[in-house]
């Protein structure tokens, strides 16, 4: 059988094994999710988020893409990150990148592929900063395995960098940063351990303060406009009436003047 007919025919087959183990558990998945953790991961076919955390289906919020980047302008990520972070309340953030990674590899080569060449850059970044590490590397799947590691912490740096991050640090229970990676030859994740000073050692360049709300800043600059002006706002029957008495007061000097 080929096509989507062997997807739904699984897809029965796992319903039924479910059902099988635990018969209330289709019920209770409908009633909400909160996953402890968060997973941006690469969209590599051979990387199965659930799979190789063994998390199952409710404790963990994914997002993939090609390298597993954290781009500061990617509206898709940082939707999720906010999401998962504001409202699920996640514990744990990981940046999970593989050895072997078809991305890595396309940024470190010297040619053009297309349309990815722009989500490339963002890569080719992490070779610029790194570029001494990287050049004193001889062996090319050396190299490019370090490359893959140097990637993932930049791109937990990345994620400290988020307003988004920085807000929740503010509070009670920030969710943890986690940079892994998995090797797929072996089947097993290795946590980088990316200190949390490799992550503040630059708070005094990205570190921000929320503003206060639009109509905040609207009303401070309303009363600077007005405090320039120097006169209360009138109603047009004062307005009136102020006009009428200017011009008595004009009038009377006219005629002592005579």
């Amino acid at each position: 059988m080929k096509g989507i007919e062997s997807i739904l025919e699984n897809n029965q087959k796992w319903v039924e094994t479910k059902r099988a183990e635990d018969p209330d558990f289709f019920n209770r998945l409908a009633n909400g999710q909160k996953p402890k953790y968060l997973f941006i991961g690469c969209s590599d076919s051979r990387v199965p988020a659930s799979a190789i955390t063994g998390t199952g289906p409710g404790e963990m919020f994914v997002h993939r893409n090609i390298a597993n980047l954290v781009i500061n302008t990617d509206f898709n990520l940082l939707s999720v990150l906010q999401y998962a972070v504001e409202v699920l309340g996640v514990e744990d953030i990981m940046v999970v990148g593989h050895y072997g990674c078809g991305g890595v590899a396309a940024a470190a080569a010297n040619k053009q592929y297309g349309l990815i060449d722009g989500w490339l850059t963002n890569i080719r970044d992490v070779i610029r900063m790194h570029e001494m590490e990287f050049l004193r590397i001889k062996d090319e799947e050396v190299r490019l395995r370090r490359l893959v590691e140097l990637n993932v912490i930049e791109q937990v740096r990345n994620l400290s960098k988020t307003s988004i991050i920085q807000n929740a640090r503010k509070g009670s229970k920030p969710p943890r940063l986690h940079g892994l990676v998995y090797d797929i030859k072996e089947g097993l994740l290795k946590d980088l351990e990316v200190e949390d000073n490799l992550i503040t050692e630059l708070e005094h360049i990205y570190g921000t303060e929320a503003m206060r709300h639009a109509e905040e800043v609207l009303e401070e600059q309303v009363g600077q406009e007005l405090s320039k002006d120097h006169a209360p706002l009138m109603n047009p029957q004062n307005q009136d009436q102020q006009n009428s008495k200017n011009h008595k007061e004009q009038k009377n000097s006219l005629s002592k003047a005579n």
